[in-house]
């Protein structure tokens, strides 16, 4: 409990100290106009209040990652204390910070649009499928997870459930922000931090024994011989450290800001809340684990078992709420972004709703073609949930390079905020792809070094575009 409070701790104060940092670099200007002001079209370019926006953000970002992946990483040890602590103070927060600042400063720009400033149009068009995909992706699984935990509770039929919730999706896709999404996302969100809170004060009063840095860092996965901690926890744990699809609803929340001094708090500030649920949930595996052993693979039934036991009826029922519509409203943001960068990429206003159906019908009918082969296949749902995460980090390198690009071009001494990030997590990203099941299936040590040349290439490339931009 030692380790995990000062990593509480640590959480906090990195908001005051380094997010200050990150926002000096940046220099927010409070008098500029913002896109909500000048590009107002009463659908996605709309004003709204600080505080709404911090919540939707954090209900945006959040969904099951921060739970579920925080509970499948603990199985690694204290390790994954520190990657939570240290992945969201030094990349993720940086990474959504710098990501939303971007848009905010240039007119509300989708993710790939902004990527294809600074890495080149090849890059652009290769992110913006790229990106269109991970965002159907974060739909299906949000549609899956969710339909199964309301089947459990109502016994109503899962396949009712997923319709349901595909035509909610389909709705929040398509109006107005501050007519659905504004208006009931600030609910959810105190739904999902209360959850957080109360298993927080159980874990301080109940002081369980649960893995401290002292212990050291060995790998206590039962697995651990064919599950690395590098680069398998860093996948695992992705919403609560970085995360990709971060970076792709941060513009949704750019083109509502009325001042961009609100950016720490609303970008920054709901990755490091975010970063505390799941240090929380991290806490509370590690004592499920503890008592229970480390055979359960399905992070529901953790959830399940912790709500029920440590907060009572009343505060399960809640909680179960919060880890229902968490995912469910990432999957319907995800699919408004998706309408998004499509929309930006063929120069589409949105102001007229069949100019949005245009783009939401055959995105809403990929989405399902998918959602049918995850549920056609006993594996399907699994495999795509690991193709999913994966994508998700992958797509954190293109955001982190393309940061720090922005940073040598204008704040050189700065730029390595986001090149070791950068570095890491492509070196993360391949090795995963290339040592998984689900990629290569290529030995360990192999997979490292071939990382690490791509890493080392991407650096040199990095290096030689520079010198040729200041010769």
């Amino acid at each position: 409990m030692i380790t995990f409070l000062i990593c509480f701790v640590i959480l906090v104060l990195a908001y005051f100290t380094y997010g200050k940092f990150i926002e000096n670099i940046i220099q927010p200007d409070a008098k500029r106009e913002t896109p909500a002001i000048t590009r107002a079209d009463g659908v996605d370019y709309v004003p709204m209040p600080a505080w709404k926006m911090f919540m939707i953000q954090f209900l945006n970002i959040a969904g099951l990652g921060p739970i579920f992946g925080a509970i499948m990483g603990a199985k690694f040890g204290s390790s994954a204390y520190i990657w939570i602590v240290v992945g969201c103070i030094f990349a993720g927060a940086v990474h959504d910070y710098i990501a939303g600042m971007l848009s905010l400063k240039h007119d509300g720009e989708s993710l790939p649009d902004l990527i294809g400033r600074y890495l080149g149009k090849g890059v652009m068009n290769f992110v913006r499928v790229f990106s269109i995909l991970l965002m159907i992706l974060v739909g299906v699984v949000f549609i899956s997870g969710p339909a199964g935990l309301l089947n459990s509770l109502t016994g109503m039929d899962v396949m009712w459930w997923m319709l349901i919730i595909f035509i909610y999706y389909l709705l929040a896709s398509m109006l107005p922000i501050d007519k659905l999404i504004g208006k009931i996302y600030p609910i959810f969100a105190i739904a999902l931090i209360f959850m957080a809170v109360g298993i927080f004060f159980k874990l301080l009063v109940t002081w369980p024994s649960i893995p401290e840095l002292t212990d050291g860092l060995a790998n206590t996965h039962p697995n651990a011989d064919t599950v690395p901690i590098f680069p398998m926890l860093f996948i695992s744990i992705a919403c609560g450290a970085i995360s990709g699809f971060h970076a792709t609803q941060s513009p949704m929340m750019a083109r509502c800001m009325t001042n961009e001094k609100q950016g720490r708090p609303i970008f920054y500030g709901a990755m490091i809340v975010e970063g505390i649920v799941a240090l929380i949930w991290a806490a509370a595996a590690n004592y499920f684990f503890q008592e229970n052993g480390m055979a359960e693979n399905n992070a529901a039934v953790v959830v399940n078992d912790i709500t029920r036991h440590w907060l009572g009826t009343a505060g399960a029922v809640l909680a179960i709420l919060g880890v229902i519509f968490a995912p469910i409203t990432s999957g319907d943001t995800a699919l408004r972004s998706a309408r998004l960068i499509v929309a930006d990429m063929f120069k589409m206003p949105q102001d007229k709703i069949s100019k949005r159906l245009m783009i939401c019908i055959p995105l809403f009918l990929i989405t399902a073609v998918i959602l049918w082969f995850s549920l056609s296949d006993a594996e399907g749902f699994n495999i795509i949930w690991r193709y999913f995460a994966w994508s998700n980090q992958t797509l954190s390198v293109f955001t982190l390079w393309a940061a720090t690009v922005f940073l040598y071009n204008f704040k050189k001494k700065y730029m390595v905020v986001t090149l070791i990030p950068a570095i890491l997590m492509t070196m993360v990203t391949v090795s995963y792809i290339l040592i998984a099941p689900e990629g290569f299936s290529l030995p360990y040590n192999v997979g490292l070094i071939i990382s690490s040349v791509i890493a080392l290439a991407i650096i040199g490339i990095f290096v030689y575009k520079t010198r040729k931009i200041n010769k």
